[in-house]
């Protein structure tokens, strides 16, 4: 048997470098060998099989899924494709830099943890493998509200505190608690969602947690048990509410939060030129370009295409993150070119843990880092402060 799987391996990679067959052998090799391990990856996408066969049907449409029928998700990728590049020839690019500083701290990359939730959804150590994956790498993380973990329980395993992601209530009592305890366990940012009012999961409607028992054997009915279940909300009075999600997020409450903590505050998702201006009149010390990876609104709008009037709008006051879709270096370098200064994953390193834990969250951050300093030395460029839109095509 073990000859058997020996020799099926030795013929798809023989697949996979044949001229010949070009790329759909590539994607033939991809599709039908299953890696074994994470130091068998060659890129990030080797870990999603892994991660749709490890997770339940449920967990894996939660991940997988989108707004709608999905076409935001897939603008996302398409919009990759719509910024050529103008590489440089003649450089020593023996030595890159990749370093990054945000805030006065210094970081390995600019890619960056993205905040997701109920990662132990995904994997029995949750975001405490992730805190030590990322950590490990010297790589920034923004922990999410609704963490399967406290954030003082992963600021504990990363040794160096994480940005705290907020999902503002309706209950002006409750967001100030959440963000007082954040601020206590020492976050130096919180990023606030915006984007999210509402949202049309249809995938995971059809995983409904009060008629599927798939969902029952770990999911309680009822917003109130299932917030009793995040351990940020802890000691917080949440009887007031009947979601995490606020539909009256104004520039009023960004006024209110402004005025409550000195903690570094940016708004995530925020996608044109006219709400960057107001971000930054409201006192916003950063912004994330973000549709949610395609789940929060169906806009048809990739990030990447959304990155270049935010960027014009903000001149260089604040720092730029961009998030949604990115999955090789070339898309980081992509976005860096056009402006910003870091890159969020999601769903990869969620594919790592899924399939492997802290050792697949590493291989996927080991893996963009590396795409992205082979996509800077076949651009000439050995720093990140040389990229520029001077390697776009305009």
């Amino acid at each position: 048997m073990s000859n058997n799987k020996e020799t099926r391996r030795a013929f798809l990679n023989y697949l996979a470098s044949t001229p010949i067959l070009g790329v759909a052998s590539q994607v033939f090799a991809q599709s039908e060998y299953l890696i074994e391990n994470p130091d068998e990856a060659v890129n990030v996408f080797d870990f999603e099989p892994i991660a749709k066969r490890n997770l339940s049907n449920a967990h894996y449409t939660y991940l997988a899924s989108g707004v709608d029928d999905g076409s935001t998700i897939r603008a996302n990728r398409a919009g990759f494709e719509k910024f050529q590049l103008r590489v440089r020839r003649m450089v020593d690019v023996r030595n890159i830099n990749t370093e990054i500083e945000l805030f006065g701290q210094r970081y390995a990359s600019p890619v960056i943890v993205a905040p997701c939730g109920t990662q132990q959804a995904f994997h029995i150590d949750g975001e405490l493998a992730t805190a030590k994956a990322s950590s490990s790498r010297n790589l920034l993380q923004i922990l999410s509200t609704v963490s399967s973990y406290s954030v003082e329980e992963v600021n504990a395993v990363r040794h160096d505190p994480t940005w705290f992601q907020l999902y503002a209530t309706e209950d002006w009592n409750v967001t100030r608690q959440l963000v007082q305890r954040a601020t206590n366990a020492g976050c130096p940012a919180i990023t606030v969602t915006v984007d999210l009012p509402a949202s049309n999961r249809e995938a995971l409607r059809r995983f409904r947690r009060d008629t599927n028992a798939e969902c029952l054997t770990c999911h309680i009915p009822g917003f109130e048990n299932a917030i009793k279940k995040r351990p940020m909300f802890e000691g917080i009075d949440t009887s007031s509410l009947m979601t995490t999600r606020a539909s009256n997020l104004d520039w009023e409450f960004m006024d209110q939060l402004r005025d409550f903590t000195d903690t570094k505050l940016l708004l995530k998702g925020i996608v044109t030129a006219e709400d960057a201006e107001l971000a930054l009149k409201h006192g916003a010390d950063g912004l994330i370009v973000s549709n949610h990876g395609g789940r929060a609104e169906n806009s048809g709008r990739g990030t990447i295409e959304s990155l270049p009037e935010v960027v014009n709008a903000i001149q260089g006051r604040i720092p730029i993150l961009v998030d949604s879709g990115f999955r090789r270096g070339v898309d980081i370098f992509k976005a860096l070119a056009l402006g910003a200064d870091a890159v969020c994953i999601g769903r990869p390193y969620l594919w790592g843990l899924s399939a492997y834990g802290q050792s697949g969250v590493e291989a996927i951050l080991d893996l963009l880092h590396n795409e992205l300093i082979m996509m800077m030395q076949q651009a000439g460029t050995t720093n990140l402060a040389e990229i520029n839109r001077n390697y776009l095509v305009s």
